[in-house]
């Protein structure tokens, strides 16, 4: 089992860029993270923790699919796998590792990790992300910790919050340089290992009890539910093991968990009245 222990003191908690202008920055435990002046006491749940691609944005945009060819392009290319071989491969790795990349360094193979993420997402059908007004004022209103938690590498991250229009809407982005560092000699970690969401909570220094973890892959929903979050499976309507709640789009998220709004005082609850303007999500 991988000692996760060493990972929050040896990584950076990567800062969305562009922060609010209330907001300061601190550093602890060489880990940056971002003290909001205006958080609200009482609160039911202290931290959101979002997954991003296929939960910030629907599945059906084809940004998934994309990334799946530019993985076997990659593969082809520069691994020289055989073609008739590389399909099959590529899928059974994700399925046994977590991700495609973690699965070829545990095969042995050697290659950079910064030219994998360049070449895999650098060729991504972006335009197809378009700035979401509606998840933005629905962040915004929310009085808890957000976090972006991907496997994905932190350039990627950015580029789909930019053109999302979110980049301001999360404290941090635990990515794939967050859980695997420069000077780190183990495997690939990453979810939907209970390893990666164990060292998730300590570099956010979130209390799983107390935090909602979005996510729309089924094992990841799993293991985070082992892990001690509260769980949402976002682009579904239906409960799958592990999960608390389950959401078509992640623009349901006021229908479905009221309780992000509410807190607690004394044995009452209370919603907090969204300080964005509200916006009507038609199906």
């Amino acid at each position: 089992m991988l000692n996760t222990s060493e990972i929050g003191s040896a990584c950076t908690f990567c800062l969305v860029v562009g922060p609010p202008s209330n907001s300061s920055y601190t550093r602890s435990d060489s880990i940056l993270f971002k003290m909001s002046s205006c958080r609200i006491s009482g609160v039911i749940y202290e931290c959101l923790l979002f997954d991003m691609d296929d939960t910030l944005y629907p599945l059906s945009l084809g940004i998934n699919l994309a990334c799946r060819k530019n993985i076997i392009d990659y593969m082809l290319e520069h691994l020289h796998i055989e073609e008739s071989k590389v399909s099959k491969m590529c899928l059974d790795l994700y399925l046994e590792h977590g991700t495609t990349m973690a699965g070829m360094k545990a095969l042995g193979y050697e290659f950079d990790n910064d030219e994998f993420h360049a070449f895999v997402h650098g060729r991504l059908p972006y335009e197809k992300l378009k700035h979401d007004l509606v998840l933005r004022n629905l962040l915004l209103s929310m009085p808890q910790r957000k976090i972006i938690f991907t496997n994905a590498d932190h350039a990627h991250a950015i580029e789909v919050l930019s053109r999302l229009g979110l980049e301001d809407c999360f404290e941090g982005i635990i990515c794939f340089e967050t859980l695997n560092p420069l000077n780190s000699c183990r495997q690939i970690l990453c979810k939907p290992s209970v390893e990666a969401f164990e060292a998730a909570i300590r570099i956010a220094k979130v209390d799983p009890k107390k935090t909602i973890f979005f996510d729309d892959s089924v094992r990841n929903v799993a293991s985070g539910k082992v892990a001690g979050f509260h769980t949402v499976i976002v682009g579904r309507s239906d409960l799958v093991p592990g999960a608390d709640h389950a959401l078509n789009s992640i623009h349901n998220i006021r229908e479905a968990l009221p309780e992000i709004w509410e807190v607690e005082e004394g044995n009452q609850q209370q919603r907090i009245q969204s300080l964005a303007v509200e916006a009507t999500v038609h199906a």
